[in-house]
């Protein structure tokens, strides 16, 4: 098999964290590039690269062979095809494809409580609508977004498409270490109306590779330059 060579800031999980869960579940070649030494240079010069048919718009974006690749869908999509984190359908990778594209709907969201009227304010700049936002988040879409997959596991089960494991359960799972992380108050009351979420969100941090990645120094820290950021007056 190829080496990976995956583009993602390099003091952040971010959106990136999506790709590099899937690369270990798959036990693949990889190289975080902007973590290496000039890397960081690296990956701006792809993206502003005239040579490149299809440069990416933003990180993460991943390095196949001559492909480059842009969008956490779109590179778990291709990702799950080749590594048997996606079944071998096509009617099953679209659903698996589709609960991804639900989980992206989410991370948007959850980004927005903290930085409601853009990211280029500071969240000091913002802290009334981001409570405001919180609230609304955890009031009204949080039990929606949440709910449905409960739904999906409990229809399913174990995981989101019955009992092998996909990308879309290695991302479910990262929802829900990041909820606990940025709101462990607000997740702790809510998670008794989840409870085959967590199990699986259990049974993935079990998984020998995804234990032994959590463990490593390969996992970045959750802190509060990423999208799950927590800040105590929207944990209430």
């Amino acid at each position: 098999m190829m080496r990976y060579e995956l583009y993602y800031w390099p003091t952040i999980q971010g959106r990136g964290e999506y790709v590099r869960l899937t690369l270990e579940e798959a036990d693949a070649d990889y190289l975080d590039v902007a973590r290496r030494g000039a890397g960081e240079a690296r990956m701006m010069a792809m993206m502003t690269s005239r040579r490149l048919d299809t440069p990416p718009f933003a990180p993460p974006f991943l390095k196949a062979g001559s492909l480059v690749i842009a969008q956490v869908a779109n590179i778990l999509l291709y990702l799950g095809a080749r590594h048997g984190l996606a079944p071998k359908a096509e009617a099953g990778r679209l659903w698996v494809h589709q609960l991804q594209l639900t989980i992206a709907d989410l991370v948007v969201e959850i980004h927005d409580t903290h930085h409601p009227l853009g990211p280029t304010l500071y969240y000091e700049d913002q802290r009334p609508q981001a409570r405001t936002r919180a609230g609304e988040f955890w009031t009204s879409r949080v039990p929606k977004f949440l709910g449905y997959f409960e739904d999906r596991i409990a229809r399913q089960g174990p995981y989101l498409t019955g009992r092998r494991v996909t990308y879309a359960d290695l991302s479910l799972f990262q929802i829900v270490e990041g909820l606990r992380y940025a709101f462990p108050h607000r997740m702790k009351r809510f998670e008794r109306r989840t409870p085959r979420l967590l199990d699986l969100h259990a049974r993935v941090a079990a998984r020998p590779r995804i234990a032994a990645y959590l463990a490593s120094e390969r996992r970045i820290p959750f802190n509060t330059d990423g999208i799950f950021r927590h800040y105590p007056a929207l944990d209430k």
